[in-house]
């Protein structure tokens, strides 16, 4: 199989994280920003880190940027630089074009321009902090579709000690439990008293939901807004 390729242009922050993670999981990764320091600095840690104006399209095309898979578009200092390498990627043939947004007024732009996936930082961190603070139960959660989410959270003090079926998550709210990841203690190898995360993946109606447990739960969004409006959580 063909090892996919990506190419990361800007390497502010956001950029240059993303690099590091996708070939952390083996990603081969064209880096490219117009800072020779920060593309030095990249250059070990990735596949290839190339000085590149991104909004020069023949540099683009012999940078390698055509032959990528996908390619995320991480600029902020400039939204009109950002635009035109957006433009540069889908006229070199890219189908996967991921662009990080600086405003609303960007994202539309950058989806008129034919970008698979606009992400905005600074507006998922606030609304991550708002969660956290308004349910901290609720660890991570992950759109599956337009209606249904995917939810990492807490048992809620209701449920401990009881198992699945009689905890009645599914008739009470409507949400199903597909996973959940439990702290074991056991003795380690020096003879000491440690913690082991176990995962049941395949949870039944007679498996018990233990303090401390974190359950994965899929739901309409309706579904959870209604057990965090409860209080189950």
């Amino acid at each position: 199989m063909k090892s996919k390729q990506f190419a990361v242009i800007g390497l502010g922050t956001f950029g240059y994280n993303v690099a590091i993670d996708l070939a952390n999981k083996g990603i081969q990764v064209l880096a490219i920003d117009i800072n020779i320091e920060i593309v030095n600095r990249i250059s070990q840690l990735v596949t290839q880190a190339l000085v590149v104006d991104a909004t020069d399209e023949k540099a683009m095309l012999e940078a390698g940027v055509a032959d990528c898979d996908s390619v995320v578009i991480s600029i902020g200092e400039s939204i009109e630089t950002s635009i035109l390498a957006t433009l540069i990627v889908k006229e070199l043939g890219i189908k996967n074009v991921i662009v990080k947004s600086a405003s609303n007024w960007h994202s539309k732009v950058a989806v008129k321009l034919g970008a698979s996936t606009v992400v905005y930082p600074e507006l998922e961190m606030a609304k991550k902090l708002v969660e956290s603070i308004v349910t901290p139960n609720i660890l991570e959660q992950i759109k599956l579709s337009k209606d249904y989410n995917l939810a990492e959270l807490v048992a809620p003090k209701s449920m401990c000690g009881k198992t699945i079926k009689d905890s009645n998550i599914r008739t009470n709210y409507g949400i199903n439990i597909i996973a959940i990841r439990k702290r074991v203690p056991i003795i380690n190898d020096d003879g000491q008293s440690d913690i082991k995360e176990e995962v049941n993946m395949v949870p039944g109606p007679s498996d018990e939901i233990n303090q401390n447990d974190v359950l994965f739960v899929v739901g309409s969004e309706k579904s959870l807004a209604k057990i965090k409006k409860e209080g189950a959580l």
